[in-house]
């Protein structure tokens, strides 16, 4: 365990995609990261990013995303094994043979932003994780956003009228260039107190002691 002390809550914002299997693995060990610091109170806010921007609003089959990154699936297969091997580690069960799309993730973080006024953002970030990489479900789709929304107790009808407009789309697409801008190149990308950059999803014991620092100004 490890002790800190902290008069206001440490802000980490969490630049991420729920198309990311390492963001996936990356929440999972900052939650490990959290249950190991002791009076270390944090505010985690969740941030977009798209993993491939030149994917088209309604999607591409998985199989011919692959193809056309990697070559062919038989070529992605060791990257998709050792992550299910780091997955179960940390309570996560990919399949990544249930995914059918590979989806835009602008509606997705859309949703993700609606969650933070209501205290909700953390849940519906899991939920996607889990229907994308658990399930398969396409996470690009109006319907499953909602279902997920409801199940983490947003408005599923709310979601879905907004959904159908391009409420906040602008907004979040900026977001997304601001994180480029920033120089944010491959997620998760963790950054704490609004100027320190953890990048990737380091180990839950290296990321506490990261954040511990941080937080009692022990950074040089």
């Amino acid at each position: 365990m490890t002790e800190a002390t902290s008069l206001q809550p440490l802000q980490i914002d969490v630049v991420s995609d729920v198309v990311c299997p390492w963001c996936y693995l990356g929440k999972r060990r900052l939650d490990h990261a959290l249950e190991m610091t002791q009076g270390l109170e944090v505010a985690v806010r969740w941030k977009p990013f798209r993993l491939d921007p030149t994917i088209p609003p309604e999607g591409v089959t998985r199989k011919d995303y692959l193809e056309g990154k990697f070559g062919s699936l038989e070529a992605v297969k060791p990257m998709h094994d050792q992550l299910s091997d780091l997955g179960r580690l940390e309570g996560i069960d990919f399949h990544f043979e249930r995914i059918t799309r590979s989806p835009s993730t602008v509606d997705a973080h859309r949703v993700i932003r609606w969650a933070e006024p209501e205290g909700a953002q953390d849940q519906i970030v899991e939920r996607l994780f889990l229907a994308y990489f658990t399930e398969g479900l396409d996470i690009g789709d109006p319907n499953v956003l909602s279902e997920a929304a409801d199940e983490v107790g947003l408005d599923a009808a709310l979601i879905g009228e907004q959904l159908a407009s391009d409420m906040d789309r602008a907004t979040v697409e900026a977001d997304i260039e601001n994180a480029y801008h920033i120089g944010v190149t491959g997620v998760p990308c963790f950054i704490v107190a609004g100027k320190y950059a953890v990048m990737g999803a380091q180990e839950a014991p290296a990321l506490a002691q990261a954040l511990v620092q941080i937080a009692t100004g022990q950074t040089a």
